[in-house]
Formats: C-alpha cells, sequence, structure tokens
C-alpha cells in the first residue's frame, strides 16, 4: 500500500523534489510527502476552495497521523518541521501539543485561528489528555471541518470562528490507540492515517555530513515562505477543480468505495465521505506549490491541473486503504481482506486479496 511509487517526480511540484531525495527507502519517501504536504498547507492562509451544497469554505490544513514502530524512519518527518520555522519566527505559526486547553485556544486565538501542531511523539499530545482541562480531541475535530472553537468562562466568552490548524503527529499504534480509543470517535475519519509497518536498514548516508541537506532544506523553506507572504497579504483566492475533475471524483467515489463501506461496515462511512474532501485539499496544496512563483497566481481564481488533481487521487486511494487498516485494528478483527485500489485510469476497487495485517502490526 505505497504511495509514492506509483508517482513520478515530474507530477510532483517542482520545490518538493529535492526533499523527496533525502529519503532512504519507499516507506519514508510517502512518509516524507505526506509531511510536507501537511506542512505546507499550514502556510497557505486565504486559500479554499467551496465543497457541497452550501458552498462551504474549505482551506489548506490536514490533520495526519503517521503510525510506526520503533525504528520505521518516522523521524524523517521532522523535516518537513524545518520548511515552516523560518516562518514561524516571523510571524509565530507552531503549536506545542503539550499545553492545556485554555493555552491551546489562547495560543490559536492570537494567530488568528492559524496555526500547526508538530509533534515527532504521539504520546505528548495523548499524555496531556489525560488531564480534563488539557484535552482538546473537540477543538481539533471542530478546527478539521473549519467549525468555531468556544471558550467561556464565568465572566468572559470567546470564540475562533473559523480555526484553520494543521497537525502532523508520528507515534506507536498504541499512541494512535490513546489518540483515536475507537472508531466512533469523531477524530478517526477527520485524522488522515499512514501506516507504516516496516524497519529501516541501516545505511551509512546517516552518518554523513548534512550541509547536502540543511541547503535543500533551506531552499525549499524560502520559496514556501514567499508563498506564505503572497497569500498572507493578497487577496483571498478561490481554488476551483475542472468540469470534468468534479465528476470524476463524484463517481469515483459513487462506483469504488461502497465496496469498503460494504466489507467494513456503516461505521467507515464518513471516512468516505470526507474522503473526497482530503482529495481537494491534496489537490490545492499540490496547486498552490506548482504555482506559486507563476504570474497568474495573482488571479482570485486557480483552476487544478489534471496532473495535481490525479496525484491528490491516488494520494486519498491509498490512505483510505491505510485508514481501513487503522480501521481493523482498532475494532480488533483481522479477518476481513481490504480490496486494492486499481490505477486511476480504471477508477474502480477490484475484490482482490490485499496483503493482511500481520499480529505484530497490532502490537506497535
Amino acid at each position: 500500500m505505497l504511495i509514492t511509487p506509483h508517482i513520478s517526480d515530474a507530477a510532483l511540484p517542482a520545490v518538493i523534489r529535492p526533499v523527496l531525495s533525502l529519503a532512504q527507502s519507499p516507506a519514508e519517501r510517502d512518509m516524507l510527502l505526506l509531511s510536507l504536504l501537511t506542512a505546507s498547507g499550514s502556510c497557505m492562509p486565504n486559500l479554499y476552495f467551496r465543497y457541497g451544497i452550501s458552498a462551504k469554505r474549505y482551506y489548506a490544513n490536514l490533520q495526519c497521523f503517521i503510525v510506526g514502530s520503533a525504528a520505521s524512519g518516522k523521524g524523517i518527518a521532522n523535516l518537513a518541521l524545518e520548511l515552516v520555522r523560518p516562518i514561524d519566527e516571523c510571524t509565530p505559526l507552531l503549536i506545542p501539543g503539550d499545553a492545556t486547553y485554555a493555552a491551546f485556544f489562547k495560543q490559536l486565538a492570537k494567530q488568528n485561528g492559524r496555526g500547526y501542531i508538530h509533534e515527532s511523539e504521539g504520546s505528548v499530545i495523548t499524555d496531556v489528555w489525560r488531564s480534563s482541562t488539557a484535552n482538546y480531541n473537540t477543538a481539533l475535530r471542530k478546527a478539521a471541518e473549519h467549525e468555531p472553537i468556544s471558550r467561556t468562562r464565568c465572566r468572559e466568552e470567546s470564540v475562533i470562528v473559523c480555526p484553520q490548524l494543521s497537525v502532523l503527529l508520528t507515534g506507536t499504534f498504541s499512541q494512535y490507540r490513546a489518540l483515536v480509543p475507537g472508531i466512533e470517535n469523531g477524530y478517526f475519519s477527520r485524522l488522515l492515517t499512514l501506516i507504516v509497518d516496516d524497519c529501516r536498514p541501516f545505511s551509512g548516508k546517516y552518518v554523513t555530513p548534512a550541509a547536502q541537506s540543511e541547503g535543500i532544506l533551506a531552499a525549499a523553506s524560502q520559496q514556501l515562505y514567499r508563498l506564505y507572504e503572497q497569500l498572507l497579504f493578497g487577496k483571498p483566492r478561490e481554488f476551483v477543480l475542472t468540469d470534468s475533475q468534479r465528476e470524476r471524483l463524484g463517481r469515483h467515489f459513487e462506483s469504488a468505495y461502497p465496496a469498503l463501506i460494504r466489507m467494513l461496515g456503516k461505521n467507515f462511512h464518513s471516512v468516505v465521505l470526507r474522503m473526497a474532501i482530503q482529495i481537494e485539499r491534496i489537490a490545492m496544496i499540490l496547486s498552490a506549490l506548482r504555482v506559486s512563483c507563476a504570474r497568474d497566481f495573482d488571479e482570485r481564481v486557480f483552476t487544478c491541473s489534471d496532473t495535481d488533481y490525479a496525484t491528490a487521487e491516488l494520494i486519498g486511494n491509498k490512505l483510505i486503504l491505510h485508514m481501513a487498516q487503522a480501521y481493523q485494528l482498532i475494532e480488533g478483527t483481522q479477518k476481513t481482506e481490504l480490496p486494492a485500489v486499481k490505477p486511476l485510469d480504471q477508477r474502480q476497487i477490484l475484490l482482490s486479496p490485499a496483503r493482511r495485517v500481520r499480529k505484530q502490526d497490532a502490537r506497535c
């Protein structure tokens, strides 16, 4: 269920290609790509698309959890954090996961509702959530849908009307399970999940000087900073799919994903519905990164390219299978065999046996 082997470098925005070259395995490349998309999306204010009958605005904020055992290479996700640091130094963006609800709310409000939580140990959040005064699970769920977050005290009441919060967490399955205790927890369907179950072999490259990687990260962070400034101080920009892309997205969900719902149950329905929004979010992030230096980016409305849509749909197809695997692990059943997602041009799921979840995966 690897993602990136099916995506060519030419299909990705030029700004993130050199960063992805730092990965030493396909699994690391998957983790790094998802991390880069999440971190980059946190730096795209005033960029939105409309979805649904109500034409509700959605922004470029992803919330993701990378699940893996020790020595699986999860640490590579921290490279994405380095891209955001220059922005945070000038305009506060980062919010620590180890915070009470009051501190979390105050910091997010101070940053005009925009923020990015990046924690390399999921237990940082789950440990602090054991206190009733520090559990902001509900706030994360509302932020994923840009719904108002409120805080009421005896003498004051304050509301963040449209939170735009990105979250990237990495950790073991036990840490993930503490964050999402059950599939009926509303956060499960809102939290994109990537499961990595192979250990990283040792390589001599890990002990070589890091000058080359520092140069690559510096160049990428500078370009992301320029994009951030362009969006922050410019007019709001609307991202739109073409008519054919919108039709393709709808047809894809109508024909393909009901098989997963039939196999896993109605509780998985919310994951399927929200994945359509996640695919469009990913397409918007890819498109913004691609056109960040183009002159026509000053237009109020910009359209998704077929390349970026196809890439986003492929990523979404793979992630929904990872979330189906997480669904099975949370439920404690491993009997159901997941269907494999066929290439995009076929746009259908065949009920062919997929790799079963090994028992040791559940003990990560």
